[in-house]
Formats: structure tokens, C-alpha cells, sequence
């Protein structure tokens, strides 16, 4: 009897960077993390994905005092924005104009029957351009090519705004049975950012008051030292956490069976949403999250430096000696003269 050693299957998966959020087509060869959200940029590193572990760290007392805190908060957008690309063609512009009309007026119908008014709906005209052909003429001796315009072509962009995630299959739906399906991006707003950075800001003075009043136990005067500081914020949209990965198994134990010849397939991409952990903040506000959510966040760092001591200044003592001269004359008496020393 004969063992056959079986190759085991082997399952992996990689991750590459990709940004995107209810993907979409929109970016798709980008591969590195997007950053144009990013509202400020300051002294501060914001993100480092590299995780270095610090176990048994050394440590080096300094009397220069560093109070460094961060803080994050998870918010949930309030209204989204889905952009679909829409391209029609016809054989004049009336026509082509006409088809693409209809093709909005019936999205915009069934939007409206899931709850989603037509002002949420607004259409963004990309090209209207003529399409051209090459028409040959022949001659006796030649031939002569000449572009000759056969029709049309409409671009347009339909924006679609809605303010909850379980509406977008909805939207998705609509767009389909319109024969759109070329999904731009989904963009994410927030109505009261000022209002979260500055709870953020709250939260983090707080906890410098804390800092300061542990230094103080420790038998620091706060009051003899300088202070420098250096404060940052920023604000991440889920587009900029997606990353991807592709599971598939490398050999077939069905085709060693059969003696046939491995046959290689494409591999399917998925898709995860990865966002900022908290290992590096000290407070998190909404820290459990069930849906992509846009992370916003604020660093202060406080840096106490000792006051150089005040020199007093030595008193100068001057030696002042009066000079005089006594005269006695022969009868006895007693002249007190002052003596000149000026010259």
C-alpha cells in the first residue's frame, strides 16, 4: 500500500493600503493611504501604523517635566453624500440630452419612494461632446480620411445625499434598475466638528490639571518653571482606513487526484475597514464603534523647563576718608585744616 503525501492548503492573505469608503471605483490605482482630509497639521506625529512595544523600558530622571496627551473621538457623520458617474451617447444632442433625462427623472422617482427627496438629488454636468468617425472617400488615384461627427456623448455626476448608512442599498438599487452602476466615492460630513474639538479640548485640559497636581505630590513647584508647548488636531475619514487582502488556496488536491495540471484563477479582493487603535491616546470618547465613523483628534504637548536661578547682585562699599590737619600754634591754640586731595 502506497502513502501519498498531500501538499497542505496553503491559506494567506496579505494586506495592501487602499482608501475608499462604500468603495466605489474612485481610486482605484491608488494604493497609499489618502490624506487630503486631514484638516490641520501640526508639531505632533498624528499616525504611525508600526506598533513598537515597550516593555522594560529604560528609564533617564530629567528635572525637565513633559506632559504629552492625546485624545480621539468617534463620530458619526451626519449626512453622507453618494456620487454616481453617469455617461449616455446618442445620435444627436437633443436625443442624447433626452436619454439621459430620463435615466435621472427615473432614479429620482424611486429615490423618492425610499424616502429620499429630489433636493437631496443635485446633477453635476461633466462633458458634452461630440463623438467622431472616420469617413473614407475614394478617388481615382487616392483615398482621402475625414472625421466626421456621429453622435454624442453626455457625462454627468448625480450627487445623492442621504443621512443614514441603511439607505445607501436603497440608492444602490435605484441606480441599477437606472443602468448605473459606476460608484465615484461616498463622502462623509459632520455639522458640529467645532463642538467635538472642543470637547476634545475640555478633555484634555483636564487631564494636564491631573498631570500638573501628580508633579506637584511629587514635590514640584509648578510656579518655577517655564513652560513651551506645542498643540496639533486632525480629523480622519473612513476612505483613509480601508485596506484590502486576498485569501485563495494554492494548490488543488482535486486536480493531483485527477492527474490534471493546476489552473491558476484570479483571486478576490476584499476589503476591511481598519481604523485608528487606541493603544496611544489617553482619552477616547466613543470608543466602541459598529460602523465606519470619522475619527477626530487633538495632542497637546507641555514641556517645563526649570527657571534659571536669579543672580542677586554684589553691593558695591565704598571706603569715603576725610583728610584734615590739625595746626597748634605757640600759644597753644588748635586749627583744624581740611586737606585737599582733589589735586
Amino acid at each position: 500500500m502506497k502513502t501519498i503525501k498531500l501538499p497542505l492548503i496553503l491559506i494567506f492573505a496579505f494586506c495592501i493600503n487602499l482608501s475608499a469608503q462604500h468603495r466605489g471605483n474612485y481610486n482605484e490605482i491608488t494604493q497609499d493611504i489618502s490624506r487630503q482630509n486631514i484638516l490641520t497639521s501640526g508639531n505632533a506625529q498624528i499616525y504611525n501604523p508600526t506598533v513598537q512595544h515597550q516593555i522594560n523600558k529604560t528609564l533617564y530622571p530629567s528635572n525637565v517635566l513633559t506632559v504629552d496627551v492625546k485624545a480621539l473621538q468617534n463620530v458619526s457623520a451626519t449626512t453622507y453624500t453618494a456620487i454616481f458617474n453617469v455617461s449616455q451617447m446618442g445620435p444627436s444632442a437633443e436625443k442624447t440630452n433626452q436619454l439621459m433625462k430620463e435615466r435621472i427623472d427615473s432614479i429620482k422617482y424611486r429615490l423618492n419612494t425610499k424616502g429620499i427627496a429630489q433636493k437631496a438629488i443635485a446633477i453635476d454636468v461633466i462633458s458634452f461632446i461630440p463623438i467622431y468617425e472616420v469617413e473614407v472617400t475614394k478617388k481615382l488615384f487616392s483615398k482621402t480620411y475625414t472625421e466626421v461627427p456621429k453622435g454624442f456623448e453626455l457625462q454627468q455626476n448625480i450627487h445623492i445625499q442621504f443621512t443614514k448608512t441603511n439607505q445607501f442599498e436603497a440608492i444602490l438599487e435605484a441606480c441599477a434598475k437606472s443602468e448605473i452602476y459606476n460608484l465615484v466615492k461616498v463622502d462623509y460630513y459632520i455639522e458640529n466638528i467645532q463642538e467635538v474639538y472642543k470637547n476634545l479640548q475640555d478633555e484634555l485640559l483636564k487631564l494636564i490639571e491631573e498631570k500638573k497636581d501628580y508633579y506637584k505630590v511629587l514635590g514640584f513647584n509648578m510656579a518655577n518653571y517655564d513652560v513651551a508647548i506645542a498643540d496639533d488636531k486632525y480629523c480622519y475619514f473612513p476612505k483613509d482606513f480601508y485596506q484590502s487582502y486576498q485569501a485563495y488556496n494554492s494548490t488543488s488536491v482535486e486536480a493531483l487526484s485527477k492527474s490534471k495540471g493546476v489552473t491558476t484563477v484570479k483571486k478576490q479582493t476584499s476589503y476591511y475597514y481598519q481604523p485608528l487603535t487606541y493603544e496611544t491616546y489617553d482619552v477616547v470618547v466613543n470608543p466602541s464603534i459598529l460602523e465606519p465613523v470619522v475619527q477626530i483628534g487633538m495632542n497637546i504637548k507641555l514641556v517645563f523647563t526649570p527657571k534659571p536661578k536669579e543672580q542677586k547682585p554684589t553691593p558695591i562699599v565704598e571706603t569715603k576718608i576725610d583728610h584734615k590737619y590739625y595746626v597748634i600754634s605757640p600759644n597753644g591754640t588748635i586749627d583744624v585744616k581740611e586737606l585737599n586731595t582733589k589735586n
